[in-house]
């Protein structure tokens, strides 16, 4: 993954050690019983997220964490950035102006021409994986627009526009005082149960970054036909079952 997710957490965690206090516990977990199975990137896998993968299950943030990894190396570029969740809850609940500068810093967001955030509705930053909806959003520099897609639709609108205002002035074109606007996609896919918001969030970053690096010359509503085309009730179940497969032939491999 070009963006290195544990060294920018142990950088800010030294100035703001609230930070590390509930980002740590899902990457370090070491409950008994819940043994290591995998180390890919910056993400350690343990034997629970087979069990979650295997469904019906709501997606942990060290799964949707695993995915934007693959996706970067699947898609490498300096202009992408898939910001891993403990970073976006951060970014989401973080009420310090000055800390939020530091923070940012390392992301290098004035550079990237595309950022892809998972929102998560968890307000206590005590608490470690809760919550209990995932959405995406996504920032595309030519357009200067943030897209929000809510596989619930309205469900995350609230925490969305945290994060929006935490983040858009540092998205800023050079030399503009103007924050880029926010837009709800209206057509986002909605889920048929109350668990696949987590496919859904990584189902929409895979198409955005499909699109991103092969046909936005082509197409004038972004990725938005795109994802209707690719993205139903039966891909997202396949996507659950494909991570499932890839983990264990990257387990198989190590």
């Amino acid at each position: 993954m070009p963006q290195s997710s544990i060294s920018t957490v142990l950088k800010v965690g030294k100035q703001h050690p609230g930070f590390l206090k509930f980002t740590s516990i899902p990457m370090m977990d070491l409950s008994m019983g819940d043994e290591k199975i995998l180390s890919y990137s910056d993400v350690v896998l343990r034997r629970s997220d087979l069990e979650i993968l295997g469904g019906p299950h709501f997606l942990n943030d060290r799964i949707i964490e695993f995915y934007f990894s693959c996706l970067a190396s699947c898609y490498p570029s300096e202009d992408i950035l898939l910001v891993p969740p403990g970073i976006s809850f951060w970014l989401t609940n973080c009420m310090d102006l000055d800390s939020l500068k530091d923070f940012v810093e390392p992301l290098k967001l004035p550079d990237k021409k595309l950022v892809i955030f998972s929102i998560n509705n968890n307000k206590d930053v005590t608490q470690a994986e809760g919550g209990t909806h995932w959405s995406l959003l996504a920032y595309e520099r030519n357009k200067n627009l943030f897209v929000h897609h809510d596989s619930l639709a309205g469900s995350n609108r609230l925490p969305a526009m945290n994060l929006y205002r935490n983040v858009a002035r540092f998205m800023r074109i050079s030399g503009s005082t103007l924050d880029a606007p926010l837009s709800d996609c209206t057509s986002t896919p909605q889920q048929m149960n109350g668990y696949d918001c987590g496919v859904y969030v990584i189902a929409i970053a895979k198409v955005i970054c499909d699109w991103y690096t092969n046909c936005r010359s082509q197409d004038e509503d972004l990725w938005f036909s795109a994802m209707k085309r690719q993205i139903g009730a039966s891909t997202v179940s396949k996507l659950r079952n494909e991570i499932l497969v890839l983990i264990k032939d990257l387990m198989v491999k190590k």
